[in-house]
Parts: C-alpha cells; structure tokens; sequence
C-alpha cells in the first residue's frame, strides 16, 4: 500500500521560535519561512500597521524597490535593518531566483514598494507568481493603497472601478489608452506625474468628455490636496501656472456620470461679463473653457453680443 503524501513534504521546515506564516511574530520570534507582501505608507508614518512593523523588524531579508527608502523607513520605525537587496523594474529572472531559494532555505523575505501596496503598478507580481509555481508560501500584510485613498476622498462612485496605473507617456499612445477603457462601465483610476498631469487631462477630457473627475495629490501628507470638477474645468485649471508637484492620482467618473454642458443663455451670460474686463479672444477662450462649448460656437455668440 504507497503510503499518504505528506502535504508538508518540499516545504520549508518551521524553525523552533518561528512564528506560523500569516501570524504576526511575537517580539524576538523569527517569522515562519515564506514571502510577505508588506504595504507601507503612502505618506504617514502613522498608518503602518502594528503587524508590518512587526515582522519588518524581524524578517530576514526585505526586497525593496528602493532599498534607501526601506532603511529610511526601517529607521523612522526605530527597527533594526535586516538585510535589504533591491528588487524593482530592472529586476529578472536570477534576482527572483535567489529571493525564492532564500525562502527554500528557511528565510523569511519581506517585499516592499517605495510606498503603498505592493504589486499595484509595480513588478512585483512576478515575484509572486514565481512563489506560487515553486509551492513558496506567501502571505499578505495589507495596509494604504493611494489609489483606494484617493477613490475613496473623490466622492465618485466607488460600487465598481478600474486601476489603469500610469497612462503612456507619448501623447498617441495615452491617447489609445484612454479610448480603449473609455467605455468601461466603472470609475477610472489613474496615476500621473506633474509634468505630465496638464497634457494628460488635456487628452482626457477630448476622449472622456465633461465627466466629474478628481485629482488627489500627496496623499496623507502635509500638503495634501483635492481638486474636484468636470475633466474639462480641471484640463483648464492645470493648463497655467507650475506643474504640481508630488505623487498624483486622478479617479474619473465613469460614462453617463458626464455633467450637462450649460445652457446658450449660461453661456452669453459668462460672455457679458468676460467681455467687459477682455477682449474678444480673451473672452472667448475663457468661457470655452470654463462651459466645455466648442470655442467656434463660443465665437458666434461673442459676435452677436457685440453687434447687439
């Protein structure tokens, strides 16, 4: 008769003062053999978990995108740095070997990004499916997510939405972008830059049209700052002065939430006032922007009231 396979044959064995994966480790207990995802905070300090802290300070190894950012974060947390190696875009097939082979071995191995979740617009995914194929445990240790805090702080529905991460650089292939999730039936989430945020919500609101957007910056942080308005009022109002600076997010909503443009006699109203302060090129431009109306037919009205 073959004997029962031992469902814990191939698996790291548990060292005596080991915690089991998926627990929090006591003080001065090494955390069981495996892969933890740990997420860290976005902004602050104060929204570490009692648990990341935990096993931060008692892993083996920690697997940073940023390896200057974990030691400082390890730092700020008064723990003790374990080893830390970098594991980021650039890292390839041999970088996860080694990370896997470590846990084989007994080793526990914390993977960090340079803030929030990992594996949220970050290489880490690759790690993980590479643990699963090679029967490594992985454990998770939630916590900030800035896309989730910035949905969250938008007011926009939330029952259903979608991550696109970073939109291309160049503007045609932002462009395909956007009009290939453009009829998903959920609100977008994105990640920008500043230098790029002006162009980007340019193109948004072309292919998206006049949909209630928001644009969250330094999330948590001292300065932290939400804009909310129509994609066209915030394309408007990141098109002059300095590029914001920090880490963005912009959570759009989804089709059908798009806000009716205003109404012809809104419009001349806005122009009466515009025109009395500039001129008729001033003032067409900035009632175009601010109503979302085709400058021609902003024209056309500009021209009537002046004949008038």
């Amino acid at each position: 008769m073959t004997a029962p396979r031992d469902p814990n044959r191939g698996q790291p064995s548990q060292p005596p003062g080991s915690s089991k994966s998926g627990e929090t480790p006591k003080p001065g207990e090494k955390p069981a053999a495996g892969l933890y995802i740990v997420a860290t905070p976005i902004g602050n300090l104060g929204d570490i978990t009692r648990r990341a802290a935990a096993l931060l300070g008692q892993v083996d190894v920690i697997a940073a995108e940023d390896t200057r950012s974990a030691r400082r974060l390890c730092a700020a947390l008064g723990l003790a740095t374990p080893r830390l190696v970098r594991y980021d875009d650039h890292a390839d097939p041999a970088d996860r070997d080694r990370l896997i082979q470590a846990v084989k071995q007994g080793k526990s191995v914390a993977l960090v990004s340079d803030a929030g979740m990992p594996l949220v617009a970050d290489p880490g995914f690759k790690l993980v499916q590479a643990a699963h194929q090679e029967g490594v445990p992985v454990t998770v240790l939630p916590g900030p997510s800035a896309a989730l805090t910035a949905l969250a702080l938008s007011g926009l529905p939330s029952d259903r939405f979608l991550f696109a991460g970073f939109l291309p650089a160049k503007d045609g292939a932002r462009r395909r972008a956007l009009s290939e999730i453009a009829a998903t039936p959920a609100t977008l989430i994105v990640f920008e830059t500043g230098p790029r945020l002006a162009a980007s919500l340019a193109a948004m609101q072309e292919i998206l049209g006049a949909r209630p957007a928001a644009v969250a910056r330094e999330l948590t942080k001292l300065f932290e700052e939400v804009r909310r308005g129509s994609l066209i009022e915030l394309a408007a109002a990141y098109a002059e002065g300095e590029p914001p600076k920090g880490e963005i997010v912009v959570v759009i909503g989804p089709p059908g939430e798009d806000r009716p443009l205003p109404s012809l006699d809104e419009v001349d109203a806005k122009l009466k006032l515009a025109l009395a302060e500039l001129s008729v090129r001033d003032a067409v431009d900035k009632v175009a922007e601010e109503t979302g109306h085709k400058r021609r037919d902003v024209y056309a009205r500009a021209l009537a009231l002046s004949m008038s």
